[in-house]
């Protein structure tokens, strides 16, 4: 399902314009479900931590049982080749993926020989600067490793995240503040999140849970650099509707300000806005 523009499609080799069909109706990920994929992004010649991206898409593909079948390195400079066509200033979401294309005797494990690969790039623009988002309460949860393969960056994770979303739009809201299995917070149903108190910032510690991301770790990094107070910690829904300040950390936006949780309102603080500027400079910096 294409979301934005100007797409290139990367398959068995060669780069391809427009998005191009890849999956037969007998592989193994179109009838059971073996997809993974990562998601980074390039943006004004920029492409922040696009080695990590590559580097989890082949730890995801372990994880779903799945031989992965291109070096990271090599992964990145696939990459690369394909954004020269986009013009200067594009903003481009890089999607690599795998797929297991046979089963084994039961049909049900994927077989070892036969990876499907594939890039997708993918024209989406960057949210504007004072985009913002709220946040519902949901009935559904992150599973624990013990029921899904919550340590991969799968496909077949997103229906539950998708329950998530429409049960919170049908009420008004923009993303879905999600429990674990133990009912503290985990994340949003599409991207970590932050809290603010006082000036300390906060974040669900990592339990396995939930992926903890790529630009959260990003964000992590930066704030500590800066001389930012801030904790992973176990954190309930009254803690985040006594906070000060919330934000959402992913990869598509990077950054996105909540403006409201339930019948709690925030303004959009000092440190949510540090964060973006923190997180911009470091981009560059690495560019």
């Amino acid at each position: 399902m294409a979301v934005g523009k100007n797409i290139r499609t990367y398959f068995q080799g060669s780069w391809h314009d427009g998005d191009l069909a890849v999956m037969r109706a007998a592989d193994h990920g179109s009838w059971l479900g073996s997809t993974v994929f990562d998601g980074a992004r390039w943006v004004n010649g920029l492409a922040p931590d696009l080695w990590a991206h590559c580097a989890r898409v082949n730890r995801s593909a372990e994880a779903l049982m799945i031989t992965p079948t291109i070096a990271t390195e090599d992964m990145v400079q696939i990459v690369m080749e394909g954004l020269t066509a986009y013009p200067a200033g594009a903003a481009v979401y890089i999607r690599p993926m795998y797929w297991a294309i046979a089963g084994d005797a039961s049909a049900i494990v994927p077989a070892p020989e036969g990876t499907g690969f594939a890039i997708c790039l993918e024209e989406i623009p960057m949210a504007p600067a004072d985009a913002s988002t709220t946040l519902g309460r949901t009935r559904f949860r992150r599973p624990v490793i013990e029921d899904a393969v919550v340590n991969a960056k799968a496909g077949c994770l997103y229906p539950n995240n998708a329950r998530m979303l429409a049960e919170v739009k049908a009420r008004g809201f923009g993303n879905a503040l999600v429990a674990d299995a133990m009912g503290n917070v985990a994340e949003s149903a599409t991207a970590n999140v932050f809290m603010v108190r006082d000036g300390v910032a906060f974040t669900p510690i990592a339990n396995g849970t939930f992926l903890a991301g790529i630009t959260r770790a990003r964000h992590l990094s930066n704030m500590r650099a800066d001389g930012i107070e801030v904790h992973e910690a176990v954190l309930s829904f009254d803690d985040f509707a006594q906070a000060d300040e919330v934000f959402l950390s992913g990869n598509m936006n990077k950054v996105t300000p909540v403006t409201g949780f339930e019948d709690v309102s925030y303004q959009v603080g000092p440190v949510t806005r540090r964060v973006r500027e923190l997180y911009w400079d470091w981009a560059a910096g690495e560019g």
